[in-house]
């Protein structure tokens, strides 16, 4: 939903020319523009891939006393970090910042506890000057490369063995306290693995780089104790990220006033009057119709997947109870969470693929035989990849699927076993089976940069780059799994999710009748440009402190502040964008019927620039980034990117299609609005009543106290955070009771409608509107297929940003 450069401000008041719509010309610099953008892009992610496998934190194959006597292995450390996805410790706390917040982050946990212990020690034999003595205890790097052993001294093995049995309590007899069901991890060999885990991180966290003053994480986290501090690359490169934000947002606005009257939906370029075809009016196919399955199922999803986060949030309330009832033992925090985070990519995610079986109809304006049933076996896979995943995750986190296996939970995002995730890019790749077979006799006669084209190879890049995901197994290195898992997490879902929607926003209107296709095209080119410049590269700012060389940091950095520009210009936009589906309709009475799928594109817009722009930068700093990764600041990030912008549009394009499945004088009209105003309110209020205020109070006691004490649940537990948890509810109730529950009913009339009408095979030349001429009458004609379809009579238009009512 970007925008783009069209046609001359001297372009002809005239109706548009049927043959050059079929086909509108793009211009090859646009083509090059794109290709040259995507191949820097994907070049640069190269040869940062190749520095992450050669240049990462190192994976020892054995840790040995000072004395050679081995203490644990790199088998042992990858056997840890199973454990901590399978039992669903990564959905508890955190692992060099990245994982849930509830608990500490175990990196630097770790590091805090070894230091004192460390400290202790020596305090105990009389070593003078004990800081300086512990710096270099832990700053020392005794990793030898040439046979990949790591050394420690017995200060270490000390520690080690003493943090050994403060794991065991930890995890065992005070889990309960702590957040997790009691006796939660009771196994010595289980926790002897986990605390090598925890140990390797913050080896990596203190150890100097070789050749270099700073650790293999860029001395994160802060903890004085071994001096690690914000390096210079961390100052230099947050304040080159401000510069590029200013000078780039500069130069977008530059443009924007030289060519306003060219970019964007409100272009110059003309369209003719429409009178738009109302529910009821238009008949829909078997597969269009099976798609009113696939959305009660999503609203289903959608509010498992917000009563889920809603336990979460009592949980960081109040740890011991559920309003006196120990829901803990049955369904955790870290269980919960895991649920929580999985189902928000599916309900989204699978609206996108609804939406898009519903659209590939009125692009080909027919339907191949049998189409519907494709669609209804995809629906139940989907449905047992999500309900097996589902189970099996519940099962690994109460240990009774062993770590390591296909059944077993992985990381963070990635949560679904190996198993069901390789079912879904099967899934995916079906679905894409799916549009190839109702788009390609369109495509066969379409140029390969035209809307057809655009809308199947957007369509294809979705499980495209989900399968890079299968990259980061359960025993992949932490520093490249992490690097894979976010292609998946920030590529798959910022980048080429967004190019999706674009498309498919872009294609809606100009089924509508709203913009030309030139102009939709555009806009389509534009928006791959504008957010793949920044937001290819712009991934490794998940990266900082992952144990990646720090060219992935000055890169991360750089790049992900030019992804609030485009942002910036959507933001611009916004208001022309509200008024597209408005025109003015000379003689024409009927109403647009998507007032409200258009309200929740506009709240895309608004939740794009301010959760994804303003918050997602403010976390993006490498110096801010330092001291509050994996606090509630990251949650607020989170929930008003992913919720505001694509949970808005998955509920849009509902939305949309529900409005011509159910009759016109059953749509309930009242529901649509108060889902629409509850759950931007109820995500108003999770954000700027609880999440917003919490982090920021977060951040300061990080940089005031410490990491370590910011992320510990004695702090998370105090009094005034306590109340700012609570203060979360009212917010959570209106999101529920007044977001949810409506879409749900919308959704419930939809299906009960479902077997009140016949389905249609094939439909007229514009599915969804009539052109009006200039007496503002409807003119048709007989098509090529047969069929009545609208012509373009006289040389009426209308300026499609029309200050008409946004009805």
């Amino acid at each position: 939903m970007s925008v783009t450069a069209t046609e001359p401000e001297s372009a002809p008041l005239e109706p548009i020319d049927p043959t050059e719509e079929k086909d509108p010309v793009i211009s090859r610099g646009w083509v090059q523009g794109v290709a040259l953008v995507m191949l820097f892009g994907f070049f640069v992610m190269g040869i940062l891939a190749y520095r992450t496998y050669t240049a990462s934190m190192p994976l020892p194959d054995k840790v040995v006393t000072q004395s050679g006597e081995p203490l644990f292995s790199g088998a042992d450390i990858t056997r840890g970090q199973e454990i901590f996805q399978a039992r669903g410790l990564m959905q508890y706390g955190s692992i060099n910042g990245h994982g849930a917040y509830l608990g500490p982050d175990f990196t630097a946990d770790y590091l805090r506890r070894s230091t004192e212990n460390v400290g202790e020690q020596m305090k105990a034999k009389g070593v003078p000057q004990v800081h300086d003595a512990v710096v270099k205890e832990f700053r020392t790097n005794r990793y030898n490369s040439s046979t990949k052993t790591l050394t420690y001294t017995d200060y270490q093995v000390n520690a080690f063995n003493a943090l050994t049995k403060h794991y065991a309590q930890f995890l065992g007899p005070d889990s309960r306290a702590n957040g997790l069901p009691a006796d939660f991890i009771t196994d010595p060999g289980d926790i002897r693995d986990l605390t090598a885990f925890f140990s390797w991180s913050a080896w990596a966290a203190a150890a100097d780089r070789p050749g270099h003053d700073y650790s293999y994480t860029n001395n994160w986290p802060a903890e004085p104790r071994v001096d690690n501090g914000p390096t210079a690359d961390l100052i230099v490169w947050s304040a080159l990220s401000l510069i590029a934000l200013l000078g780039g947002t500069g130069i977008m606005f530059a443009v924007y006033g030289r060519w306003s009257q060219r970019i964007g939906w409100h272009s110059n370029t003309q369209q003719p009057l429409v009178s738009y075809k109302q529910p009821g009016e238009v008949k829909l196919t078997s597969s269009q119709r099976a798609t009113v399955f696939f959305f009660l199922i999503i609203a289903v999803l959608f509010l498992m997947q917000a009563l889920l986060g809603a336990l979460t949030e009592h949980y960081r309330a109040d740890l011991s109870s559920f309003f006196g009832l120990n829901l803990n033992a049955l369904l955790p925090y870290n269980l919960a969470r895991t649920w929580h985070v999985q189902l928000s990519l599916f309900w989204t995610a699978a609206s996108f693929l609804a939406a898009g079986i519903f659209i590939t109809p009125f692009i080909t304006r027919r339907e191949p035989s049998r189409q519907h049933w494709l669609a209804y076996a995809l629906l139940g896979a989907l449905a047992v990849v999500v309900f097996g995943s589902l189970i099996s995750e519940g099962l690994s986190t109460f240990g009774i699927i062993k770590e390591g296996t296909l059944f077993s939970q992985q990381w963070e995002y990635l949560d679904l076993p190996r198993f069901w995730q390789i079912l879904l890019v099967i899934g995916l790749f079906f679905w894409i089976v799916i549009l190839w077979r109702g788009l390609r006799t369109t495509l066969r006669s379409s140029a390969k940069t035209g809307m057809p084209w655009l809308f199947f190879l957007a369509g294809l890049a979705i499980p495209a780059f989900y399968a890079v995901g299968l990259l980061a197994n359960s025993d992949t290195h932490f520093s490249v799994a992490d690097f894979w898992r976010f292609w998946v997490v920030h590529l798959w879902v910022e980048d080429f999710l967004e190019l999706f929607t674009t498309v498919m926003v872009a294609y809606l209107f100009v089924l509508l009748g709203v913009v030309r296709q030139r102009i939709a095209i555009g806009i389509i080119f534009l928006d791959i440009i504008l957010y793949s410049a920044g937001g290819v590269i712009g991934t490794m700012h998940h990266l900082y402190f992952s144990g990646t060389p720090v060219e992935h940091m000055a890169l991360g950095a750089f790049f992900s502040a030019a992804e609030v520009i485009p942002l910036t210009l959507l933001t611009v936009e916004a208001w022309t964008f509200l008024h597209l589906g408005s025109r003015q309709q000379s003689g024409d009475t009927k109403p647009f019927p998507h007032r409200w799928a258009v309200m929740f594109l506009v709240a895309v817009g608004f939740w794009n620039f301010l959760g994804a722009g303003i918050f997602g930068f403010l976390i993006n700093l490498p110096v801010v980034s330092y001291y509050q990764i994996g606090t509630a600041l990251t949650a607020n990030h989170g929930h008003a990117a992913m919720m505001g912008v694509y949970g808005m549009l998955a509920v849009g394009m509902a939305m949309f299609a529900l409005r011509y499945a159910i009759p016109a004088d059953k749509w309930p009209e009242r529901a649509a609005k108060t889902s629409f105003w509850c759950l931007n309110i109820g995500l108003a209020w999770m954000v700027f009543a609880t999440l917003l205020p919490l982090g920021i109070l977060q951040l300061y006691h990080s940089v005031d106290e410490g990491y370590y004490e910011a992320r510990s649940l004695g702090y998370i537990t105090q009094p005034d955070n306590v109340l700012l948890e609570w203060a979360r509810m009212p917010g959570d109730l209106v999101f529920i009771i007044g977001g949810i529950l409506p879409f749900l009913y919308i959704a419930y009339v939809a299906v009960r409608h479902f077997f009140k009408s016949e389905p249609t095979e094939q439909f007229t030349e514009n599915p969804l509107f009539e052109v009006l001429p200039s007496d503002g009458k409807v003119a048709t004609k007989v098509g090529a297929g047969g069929t009545a379809g609208a012509t373009i009579s006289g040389a009426a238009t209308a300026d499609t940003g029309s200050d008409a009512d946004s009805s």
